[in-house]
């Protein structure tokens, strides 16, 4: 299995951990009713030219809307669908484009040294509450009323480990661990705002650098979701192994980039 396999079943696992799929014979589709605004949770995922594109873009729209979802396409190697991307701005769709950094953890314990104001916890029955409360705080996850839905799914679902991290007493940073056989993603990090530029998420990085190396993972990966978060797990033993060029097409609602340029850690 060669590397951008490996990425692409990891993300179709991390996916379908909170999502329903259905394989198409121009890719796939992605949904769950429960939670409509939740954009991973419902789109279509196409990585190559459709043979038949007016179809599939009938298909996709018709499916969601029966279902009173946005339409949305996440499109893989989007370079190389400018055919099809040129049918989607002419069927009503707004574009964007941005490129995908991949990270590969290179196996290196980040070193800090020791704070005692910081502690982790892993995430249980007894401070559920308060990491859904951190993370209902963070604007780029979605709000509360997405992310409740979601942390539920994830903390009944055992290839989820989360983790909470404390300052100075006060529950303020968040992470978690995806783990699908034997490589893991690191998922969901975030610190609330009043909090942000204490270095909070590289203590957090190192405990979960520390959790794979326990569970003798073999990679452990990440996907930054812009530029200054890039530069933080790069300064955290995580090394930009590929940049991919992705595509989101949607029939309405906001675009990622919009969203994700507000994201800081």
């Amino acid at each position: 299995m060669d590397l951008t396999e490996q990425i692409e079943e990891l993300e179709f696992a991390l996916l379908q951990s909170f999502s329903h799929k259905q394989d198409r014979p121009w890719g796939s589709l992605f949904w769950n009713e429960d939670q409509p605004d939740y954009y991973d949770a419902n789109h279509a995922h196409v990585k190559e030219e459709p043979d038949l594109p007016d179809r599939v873009i009938d298909e996709v729209i018709s499916f969601y809307r029966t279902m009173n979802i946005v339409p949305r396409f996440y499109l893989d190697n989007a370079e190389r669908l400018e055919n099809f991307v040129g049918l989607l701005k002419k069927r009503g769709f707004r574009y964007e484009s941005y490129s995908q950094p991949v990270q590969l953890w290179n196996e290196e314990l980040l070193q800090l040294p020791l704070n005692e104001d910081v502690i982790i916890e892993e995430v249980t029955g007894d401070n559920y509450h308060e990491a859904l409360e951190v993370e209902s705080q963070i604007k780029e996850f979605g709000g509360k009323e997405v992310r409740e839905k979601a942390l539920q799914s994830e903390f009944n679902d055992q290839r989820y480990t989360h983790y909470l991290l404390k300052y100075k007493g006060k529950p303020c940073s968040t992470a978690c661990l995806f783990v699908h056989g034997s490589k893991g993603r690191v998922e969901s990090v975030a610190t609330i705002e009043e909090y942000r530029g204490k270095g909070l998420i590289g203590r957090l990085l190192q405990h979960v650098q520390k959790e794979a190396k326990g569970l003798q993972l073999e990679k452990l990966w990440v996907h930054p979701i812009n530029e200054d978060v890039d530069k933080v797990y790069r300064r955290c033993n995580f090394e930009t192994i590929l940049t991919m060029q992705t595509g989101h097409a949607f029939l309405s609602g906001k675009g990622i980039k919009e969203i994700q340029e507000r994201t800081s850690v």
